[in-house]
């Protein structure tokens, strides 16, 4: 029987099968929490996509979650940078400035004569 090959990257290569030796090992290692391109590593002459097709067919769902990491410890208040104060609101002026209207300021009253 004819070995498959297949152009890829510049060079003709043998095409790799799924044999039922390589699909249990998937299967290992799928459920052991391994990402696809650490998979592909193990088996060799495959690639991540390789791996995530064969998974999505074979109808695997679910693998081990890695180890969680340690909890990271709670931040103290005095941790936490200081906010700065806020500055003043100014409006926000949209378009042509040059014909915007300025608010004018209110002349104070002048004292009642007494």
């Amino acid at each position: 029987m004819p070995v498959p090959v297949a152009f890829k990257c510049g060079k003709w290569r043998r095409a790799m099968s799924w044999t039922d030796e390589r699909v249990e090992l998937l299967k290992k290692l799928w459920s052991e929490g391994l990402s696809a391109s650490q998979i592909a590593t193990e088996l060799g002459e495959v690639t991540r996509n390789a791996v995530i097709g064969k998974v999505h067919r074979l109808g695997l769902s679910g693998r081990a979650k890695s180890p969680a990491p340690t909890p990271a410890r709670p931040r103290s208040k005095t941790e936490r940078p200081e906010r700065p104060e806020a500055r003043p609101h100014r409006p926000a002026t949209i378009g042509n400035t040059a014909l915007a209207a300025e608010p004018e300021e209110m002349p104070e009253e002048a004292p009642a004569p007494a």
